[in-house]
């Protein structure tokens, strides 16, 4: 018998592309184009390199207060990890723990299946109707688990919190996950249902409308007795997840209210204004709440668009899978970089 016999096999998600090219315009994995709040850059001066002789803090409490009295909750409705993928992770392992499938829609984060599999969690992936919309009716069978993604990704369409309502409301006997990672740049939070539903877990990030994603700092936020399991769970898998400089600056960077409200702003408006180009050029798209959109050209097919931007020195993301293969995923960058974009999109039309 081999050893390989008692190996857990996964097949692994597959970040986007961090291309070591320089001058190059990079619109593959929705970064904020967007320097990091000015208090950050203060708060990083500021380091004494000596305290990184030490351990960091486990309860990681100038984090979670800074995120506490941004968002009006209190602490113990705060859990943080590195990156929302492992406070995602963390989640999967901590809720989804019976013989039911839980269940998300077929088109979306392309993590949820890998970490099912990985902990050898029974799922069932529910079809987008064809207009990239979830139907609510879809999440009422028997499950042992939900997670959606609010607005979803790869397709940057948003659900109404009326209809995430209706599924937490249906499924009280599970733990209802809603993935909030764009949810700064055109949807409503579910935040304030946390109050009302004990199985509903709101999970955000920092990578996206924070500009800090090289940081690696996620948070969730769920009733005291949500957030304890959670908590349970991952001192047991590690006591130390967070490092002192994303504990630092992200609570600095959470500080800075007007400045994270401009740059989401300034994002907004260049999207609204890239896709009344890709209108003109024929592209075609759900209408898109996130930092990027998710458009296909009926006239050409989307692998030799993707390769054309590419040997032009712009770098999109395309999901050779079904149903989608022909999109292509363009995250909003600076007004410049958009333009030139459209540029490179009209003479290859």
């Amino acid at each position: 018998m081999s050893w390989e016999a008692n190996v857990r096999k996964v097949v692994p998600y597959v970040p986007g592309e961090q291309p070591k090219i320089k001058n190059i315009i990079k619109l593959n994995t929705n970064e904020n184009p967007y320097s990091p709040s000015p208090l950050v850059y203060k708060a990083y001066q500021e380091t004494d390199l000596d305290d990184y002789r030490k351990y960091p803090d486990p309860t990681c409490s100038e984090l979670v207060d800074s995120i506490a009295e941004f968002y009006g909750v209190k602490k113990e409705n705060v859990f943080v990890g590195v990156g929302s993928d492992d406070v995602l992770s963390m989640a999967f392992l901590t809720f989804f723990n019976s013989d039911k499938p839980i269940l998300f829609p077929d088109i979306t984060y392309s993590f949820y299946d890998v970490w099912a599999d990985l902990y050898r969690i029974p799922y069932r992936q529910i079809p987008l109707k064809d207009d990239f919309t979830i139907d609510p009716l879809d999440y009422y069978s028997e499950n042992g688990g939900i997670v959606i993604a609010n607005p979803n990704a790869p397709t940057g369409v948003k659900m109404p919190l009326s209809e995430i309502e209706d599924v937490i409301r249906n499924n009280k006997d599970v733990v209802v996950i809603v993935d909030e990672a764009y949810v700064d740049f055109g949807a409503e939070s579910a935040l304030p249902l946390i109050d009302k539903y004990d199985n509903l877990l709101v999970v955000r990030t920092y990578s996206k409308s924070r500009s800090l994603a090289g940081l690696r700092i996620g948070y969730a936020f769920g009733c005291e007795k949500l957030i304890g399991y959670l908590l349970d769970a991952k001192f047991s898998f590690n006591s130390y997840t967070m490092n002192m400089p994303a504990l630092k600056l992200g609570a600095a960077a959470m500080k800075d209210r007007e400045y994270f409200e401009k740059t989401v702003a300034k994002v907004v408006a260049t999207r609204e204004n890239f896709k009344a180009s890709l209108k003109e050029l024929g592209f075609e798209f759900a209408d898109s709440a996130t930092n990027f959109v998710f458009a296909r050209h009926p006239g050409k097919p989307g692998k030799e668009i993707f390769e054309y931007l590419r040997a032009n020195g712009i770098i999109v993301r395309r999901f050779d899978k079904p149903r989608i293969s022909e999109y292509l995923r363009i995250s909003i960058g600076t007004d410049e970089e958009m333009d030139k974009l459209v540029s490179v999109l009209k003479e290859f039309l």
